[in-house]
């Protein structure tokens, strides 16, 4: 069934990327199905929630049994008061032993309660490790769409300008057969088209890079076909004051705040060690000694017992003193390395938020100088055209467009990539 399922699943997965456009959602998706750094965490989630158990914590009773039956030869050699000799060389005898032994723990000075709530809080701690390499894998995947995207888009910029370039180079062949052009103008008019066609080529090489980076991300042969077609859109109301506010959701945070209760709990195990132990045991005795000579020949006995332990520490060398000084320094040390990891937080979001705001305003100018730029290259063309301009004029025109293109998509990109950085930061990628 497991391999019907798999099989069906590989189908669906193919059907996405060879029979449709691959939206961001598919592609989310897919990565945390395929995810191996995932499957890892998860692995790990269920070791945890296995040993979060009193039975592991040593609440629970334990039962032993044990057999021992051993066969031997002696020479005997006996002078009884009754004056009686037993002299006997070889003579096999038979020691046969066995009990059953229930052994319940009923102080340890709670150090059974320590263990079990630290086992709860390794269990949350692995969760929230799984929960940040989720939102990690939606981050990345979610840049790396948006990556292919902004390479895309400088095609279509690259485009633009290819038809430019050939419509001059129309204008510049039009001129010469009429005698109106030289030589040198048509072939500088051709190496320029040629120069953005490689360009273009060039571009096409990025873009399918760009794509079997994001095959990695969702563990997907390099060689699957990907198509994709989308735009880059910004969201324009994200407050700093709420991402500082949400940080404290951050699972890399909320993990080392379970470290610090992990650590906790660690010293109250260790100073449970000084603690006297006591435990109630009960069981079944069974015993058999049989010798082919001798006095005796013949000794068994059985029965039940019942009685309880008492272990109580008096010195070892102050070693248990010492570990729950080092607990209590871990403690702190957690407590600090919390504190440092909130810092760093709050340190990058103030400083991706200033990214985030600066490249939004600059789009919002970069775009009236993309519309400024296009409308300037239709003039410059038009007016080579009319030969009331140089064929250098024409070429800085292009350069102009191509460049407000490339920085208003890549301007896009990064308040993208600042957004998305700011959710993760946040935990709050979906």
């Amino acid at each position: 069934m497991k391999k019907y399922t798999l099989t069906f699943f590989s189908f669906l997965i193919c059907k996405v990327l060879y029979s449709q456009t691959l939206s961001l959602s598919d592609a989310i998706n897919i990565a945390l199905k395929n995810s191996l750094e995932i499957e890892v965490l998860k692995n790990n989630v269920d070791v945890a929630k296995n040993n979060n158990h009193i039975g592991v914590a040593g609440g629970l009773p334990t039962v032993t049994a044990t057999l021992n039956d051993n066969e031997q030869y002696t020479n005997v050699n006996q002078k009884l008061n009754t004056g009686v000799v037993i002299k006997r060389d070889g003579a096999a005898a038979n020691q046969l032993g066995s009990n059953v032994t229930g052994s319940i723990l009923l102080y340890n000075g709670k150090r059974v309660k320590a263990t079990k709530n630290r086992l709860e809080q390794l269990e949350q701690q692995s969760q929230q490790f799984l929960n940040a390499q989720v939102q990690n894998t939606i981050a990345s995947v979610m840049t790396g769409y948006y990556d292919i995207i902004r390479q895309q888009i400088y095609v279509k910029t690259l485009d633009q300008s290819i038809d430019v370039a050939q419509k001059r180079l129309e204008i510049v062949k039009a001129q010469q057969s009429v005698g109106m052009a030289n030589n040198a103008d048509l072939y500088q008019s051709q190496i320029d088209l040629n120069t953005l066609l490689q360009n273009r080529k060039s571009q096409e090489l990025i873009i399918a890079q760009a794509k079997t980076d994001l095959l990695l991300l969702l563990n997907i042969s390099a060689d699957t076909s990907l198509m994709i077609r989308d735009t880059i859109l910004v969201d324009k109301d994200i407050a700093l004051d709420d991402i500082l506010k949400n940080v404290n959701r951050n699972a890399e945070l909320m993990a080392a705040d379970y470290q610090i209760k992990i650590a906790q709990q660690l010293v109250k195990e260790t100073a449970a060690l000084r603690y006297p132990t006591i435990r109630a045991n009960l069981g079944y005795n069974y015993n058999r000694n049989q010798q082919t000579a001798g006095q005796l020949l013949l000794n068994q006995n059985s029965g039940p017992f019942v009685g309880v332990s008492l272990a109580v520490p008096i010195y070892n060398g102050t070693i248990f003193k010492r570990q729950q000084y080092a607990a209590e320094v871990n403690t702190k040390n957690a407590g600090l390395q919390k504190n440092i990891i909130k810092r760093n937080l709050n340190n990058t979001v103030v400083r991706t938020y200033q990214a985030y705001s600066i490249n939004l305003q600059q789009m919002e100018e970069q775009k009236k100088n993309v519309a400024l730029a296009k409308q300037l290259l239709d003039v410059v063309l038009q007016r080579y055209q009319l030969r009331q301009a140089t064929i250098l004029e024409v070429r800085q025109a292009q350069e102009s467009f191509e460049n407000a293109g490339y920085s208003l998509i890549n301007l896009s990109f990064a308040a993208k990539a600042a957004e998305i950085e700011l959710l993760r930061l946040a935990n709050d990628l979906k």
